[in-house]
C-alpha cells in the first residue's frame, strides 16, 4: 500500500468542499425560526444535518484523520465568515442605503450565537467522527446504517444540546427553548436516516474509485494532534 502522506485522492476535495459549504449556509440560515409541519426549527436545521452525512462518508472512506482536517477547515471558514459579516456590519452604511437594520438582524452575528456555533460545531463533529471510527471496527466494516445513524445520534444530540443552551438560554421562553432543540435533534436524526441510501450511494463510489477503505485502528483521536 502506498504511504497514506503522499497518496492523493481525487474525490477528498470535492467531499470536503461540500461539508463546509453545507456547514456555512446552514449557520446563515440559522438566524431564522420556522414552523415545519409540527416541528419549530432554526433554518440551519434544513441543512446542518448534511454535514454530518459528508462528515460520515469522509470518515467511513478516508478516515478519521482525513475528517479532522475537514473540521478544522470548516471551524476556520466559519470563524472568518463571521468575522467578516461583523466588520461589514460596523461600518458605516452608506447614507442612501436603508437596509442598515435588516443587515444587521440577519448577519449581525452576535458573539453568543458565533461562540454556540463553534462550540457546538466542534464538541458535535469530531464526537460524531470519533463514534463512526470506532464503530466501523466494532462492526468489522459492516452495518453501515448502524454506525452511521448512531453516531449521528450522539453528535447531534450534543452539538444541538451546547448550541442551545449557549445561543438561546435565557432568550428564548422555555417553551419554545425545548420545542426547538427538541424538534431540531429530532429532524436531524431524520435526515440522516432518510439520507441513508445516499450515504451507501457515495460510501460506495468512494471506496471503489479511491481504492480506500480506512479503518482507524491506531489513530490518535486527540482534535488538536498535527498527526
Amino acid at each position: 500500500m502506498a504511504d497514506e502522506r503522499i497518496r492523493v485522492f481525487k474525490y477528498l476535495d470535492v467531499v470536503t468542499v461540500f461539508f463546509v459549504t453545507f456547514l456555512l449556509i446552514s449557520n446563515v440560515a440559522a438566524s431564522k425560526i420556522l414552523v415545519l409541519g409540527p416541528l419549530s426549527l432554526d433554518g440551519g436545521g434544513l441543512l446542518f444535518p448534511l454535514t454530518y452525512i459528508f462528515g460520515d462518508i469522509l470518515t467511513e472512506v478516508y478516515g478519521y484523520k482525513k475528517t479532522r482536517k475537514a473540521i478544522w477547515l470548516g471551524l476556520g471558514a466559519n470563524l472568518l465568515m463571521a468575522a467578516v459579516f461583523v466588520i461589514i456590519g460596523a461600518m458605516p452604511p452608506a447614507p442612501d442605503w436603508p437596509n442598515q437594520d435588516a443587515y444587521m438582524a440577519i448577519l449581525g452575528l452576535s458573539a453568543r450565537i458565533v461562540l454556540a456555533s463553534v462550540a457546538a460545531y466542534f464538541c458535535g463533529e469530531f464526537i460524531n467522527s470519533y463514534v463512526l471510527a470506532k464503530m466501523k471496527i466494532l462492526t468489522k466494516g459492516k452495518l453501515l446504517w448502524s454506525r452511521t445513524i448512531g453516531s449521528t445520534l450522539v453528535g447531534e444530540l450534543v452539538d444541538t444540546t451546547v448550541f442551545m443552551f449557549i445561543a438561546f438560554w435565557g432568550v428564548l421562553p422555555l417553551d419554545l427553548f425545548i420545542a426547538v432543540g427538541v424538534s431540531g435533534y429530532f429532524f436531524k436524526v431524520a435526515i440522516e436516516v432518510i439520507f441513508t441510501p445516499f450515504t451507501y450511494l457515495m460510501v460506495n463510489f468512494l471506496k471503489k474509485k479511491e481504492k480506500e477503505d480506512y479503518y482507524d485502528r491506531k489513530t490518535n483521536f486527540n482534535p488538536f494532534a498535527v498527526k
